[in-house]
């Protein structure tokens, strides 16, 4: 019996990629896992022009300045190399709008390749620095993935599913999402942050026991 588990995240979010990298880790642990995995959209950023801004000018106007965005992105370095991860923040030139990005991924959905598209995005990102809202980089994540490049670019210079996405962006904000990662299980319970993979695996096991004991309710029904 699976249960979906949605992963409401940006792919700018540094604690969207360490949360992943925590859940995945569960998951190795627990290749029995119920879990059907969707990324819905969420911008952190959604008045960010459609062509990104220059970095340094971006951690002024969401920080105040270097010096504190330093001091945070330190320990979120921190907390991604406790996690095995590497993120080069210094690598990052510019900040982008990530309207287009969760479009690839709508239709990364669509094709089966969702998860491997969200890896790709958070690796061009955080480790080689490259502008995730543009075009070019979006159609060759789609090569890299299994889909179809040129269609992806095509599809990106108009408005496909424009309104999809920012429909899900908006729903999801009605729901009560004010940051992410936030994760929803069942479409009903949900997890905010980076959790680590201890807590993913309890989830997990309780809720394969509760899958269990389900089935054997229904079997002794059945028999009765």
């Amino acid at each position: 019996m699976t249960t979906t588990l949605d992963i409401i995240s940006d792919p700018i979010c540094p604690w969207c990629h360490i949360g992943k990298v925590r859940l995945d880790r569960a998951l190795e642990a627990r290749p029995d896992h119920p879990f059907e995995i969707r990324w819905l959209p969420f911008q952190l950023n959604p008045e960010m022009p459609r062509a990104g801004m220059e970095r340094a000018a971006y951690l002024e106007a969401k920080f105040g300045g270097r010096e504190r965005a330093a001091q945070v992105y330190a320990h979120v370095a921190r907390e991604a190399r406790a996690s095995g991860l590497e993120i080069d923040f210094d690598a990052i030139p510019r900040t982008p709008n990530t309207l287009d990005a969760h479009r690839l991924l709508h239709w990364a959905g669509i094709e089966g390749r969702q998860t491997l598209a969200a890896n790709q995005l958070f690796h061009r990102y955080f480790l080689k620095g490259q502008d995730i809202g543009d075009a070019a980089v979006l159609a060759d994540v789609a090569r890299t993935v299994g889909m179809d490049a040129e269609v992806t670019a095509r599809l990106l210079l108009g408005d496909a599913d424009l309104a999809e996405v920012r429909a899900l962006d908006a729903r999801a904000r009605e729901m009560g999402v004010t940051g992410v990662p936030t994760f929803v299980i069942g479409g009903t319970y949900a997890v905010t942050g980076a959790q680590d993979t201890g807590t993913w695996l309890k989830i997990i096991d309780e809720l394969v026991e509760k899958t269990h004991e389900l089935q054997n309710t229904a079997r002794s029904g059945q028999g009765s």
